[in-house]
């Protein structure tokens, strides 16, 4: 009987590579029967399939089951959301447009032979098909917070989106988890720009457009993103950002309420949805545990930069500041591919829309510690700190006052 068995095992072509036929084979066949019983009574994304059972201990120097196709992954919250992935042992396909370069430092986030590059253009399904044909976990990250001579937002964020959800379908992917944003139902728009953000409303029709074509799709509405490299703090620290020391808000700042999410939270969120089946077809809302007004939060932002008032730091109107308003003018105009500071109408006008979750779940609900922006900010701003080579003697300076909270709605990490 088990020399029986031993033969049939040889003249199997999945099992003819190993170099120990019988048993390895026998206890992967045994698995395998329990993986199909554990996906009858809970689906998840793991397949009955040798290739897809785990393998090692846990970390980066394992296999946990998990591979994932992730689009977007050279933007902000995709290094962070790859690191993740790595480090619990995922193989991360990492399909990019463009310049290798941009990615090659991606390897370091999983073991050798964990982390594959594949080049892919968005208006392609083939490469798009190619990239997550052995995937069972595709993460769309695509986006873009202003529109270029190649890509408009209906482009990315409702073409595109459409595209890599159908694909997805088809190659029989298990979870999908596609990037929205926050505010995206608000039609209306504040004054700055007639028709509101194109960029929101873009977003909205994607979700609608990635629900059509793959019903259980989890979907994240990410509020302004903090962090290293982020285009929230880093934009407004940027010199083309204020007039002179002025800085123009919309009123002011004084009508805007933001509750800006820290980018490792957003990343620790995906990597829960993907372990627990149950998100499968929600939405969640990610926002960080305080809310902070706008024009006080930006205030607190150039005293922790020790560039207060008596530096030259000032507040202003937006609505009376003409000088700055041609600024954002033309260099929407002259710098249409990467404008400097990520200064163009569609953002000015998202900035001063404020957060408003719609009743979905959080990122509390995915059993995330959220992270105060209090906690970092000193070390996030350390390198935008006027005099920043300055050696200073321990308690030279003042801690900077913090800003006003108008209400804290989540238990922070400790």
């Amino acid at each position: 009987m088990a020399a029986a068995l031993s033969e049939i095992l040889r003249k199997s072509p999945r099992c003819s590579g190993l170099v120990m036929v019988t048993r390895p084979c026998v206890a992967s066949a045994k698995l395998s029967t329990d993986a199909t019983k554990h996906q009858t009574d809970r689906p998840g994304i793991y397949e009955p399939k040798i290739y897809n059972l785990k393998r090692g201990t846990g970390g980066r120097s394992s296999f946990n089951g998990v591979v994932a196709t992730v689009f977007g992954t050279t933007g902000f919250i995709g290094k962070y959301v790859a690191n993740k992935l790595g480090k619990m042992g995922t193989q991360i396909i990492v399909p990019y447009r463009g310049d290798h370069y941009d990615v090659l430092k991606l390897r370091l986030v999983g073991d050798l032979g964990q982390v594959l590059f594949f080049p892919y253009h968005l208006q392609d399904e083939d490469s798009i098909r190619k990239a997550m044909k052995y995937s069972n976990v595709v993460i769309n990250m695509v986006g873009r917070d202003w529109e270029t001579m190649n890509f408009k937002y209906k482009d990315v964020n409702v073409t595109g989106a459409r595209t890599i959800a159908r694909i997805a379908r088809e190659c029989g992917v298990k979870r999908l988890i596609h990037f929205s944003s926050l505010n995206c139902e608000i039609p209306e728009g504040l004054g700055i720009l007639p028709d509101g953000s194109q960029f929101l409303k873009t977003k909205y029709e994607g979700e609608q457009a990635v629900r059509d074509e793959f019903p259980d799709a989890t979907i994240f509405r990410p509020a302004d993103v903090w962090g290293q490299e982020d285009r929230f703090v880093k934009y407004y620290a940027h010199h083309w950002r204020r007039f002179f020391q002025w800085v123009p808000l919309w009123h002011r700042g004084e009508k805007t309420i933001k509750q800006p999410v820290y980018v490792s939270d957003v990343a620790q969120g995906v990597i829960n949805a993907i372990k627990d089946p149950d998100t499968a077809g929600q939405t969640y809302d990610l926002v960080g545990p305080t809310k902070y007004q706008l024009g006080e939060m930006v205030d607190w932002l150039f005293r922790v930069m020790r560039r207060d008032e008596e530096w030259g730091y000032r507040r202003t109107d937006l609505r009376w500041s003409p000088l700055f308003q041609l600024r954002i003018s033309l260099t929407q105009k002259f710098c249409p591919s990467f404008p400097v500071a990520y200064l163009n109408w569609d953002k000015i006008e998202r900035d001063h829309i404020t957060d408003t979750p719609t009743g979905n779940p959080t990122l509390e609900d995915l059993g995330v510690s959220l992270t105060d922006m209090q906690s970092r900010m000193h070390w996030e701003l350390k390198q935008y700190r006027a005099a920043a080579y300055y050696d200073e003697e321990l308690g030279e300076f003042a801690p900077p006052i913090p800003p006003k909270i108008i209400s804290t709605t989540a238990k922070l990490a400790q």
